[in-house]
């Protein structure tokens, strides 16, 4: 997790900083869900590559939005979920979401 000497002073830029990429808003629109396996939210997201997903979700866990749960079995497996932290994004998510909503129901 960045210090605080380490984000922005403004703290819409701050939230840019964590979630302003079109790849990590659909991420976290997924984990919101429920937990997900690497494959399964590659696939789940038109278009995004195994680079960006890899880099999106390791940022995001270095900021302490989503939690990595590695499981010793064989074949291994791995599985992305929520923090608290990121769990309370859930509110500005779910205003994008009404917005959009509300967008798309206004276009002819």
């Amino acid at each position: 997790m960045k210090t605080k000497n380490e984000l922005p002073e403004c703290p819409v830029a701050t939230c840019v900083q964590m979630i302003g990429s079109k790849w990590k808003l659909l991420i976290l629109r997924n984990l919101l869900v429920r937990p997900w396996r690497f494959n399964e939210l590659q696939k789940s997201i038109d278009g995004i590559s195994q680079k960006v997903l890899t880099d999106s979700l390791r940022a995001m866990e270095a900021d302490g939005l989503v939690l990595r749960t590695a499981y010793a079995e064989v074949p291994p497996r791995v599985e992305y979920s929520l923090t608290e932290l990121g769990e309370s994004l859930r509110p500005i998510l779910a205003a994008m979401q009404q917005w959009g909503e509300n967008y798309k129901d206004n276009q002819k």
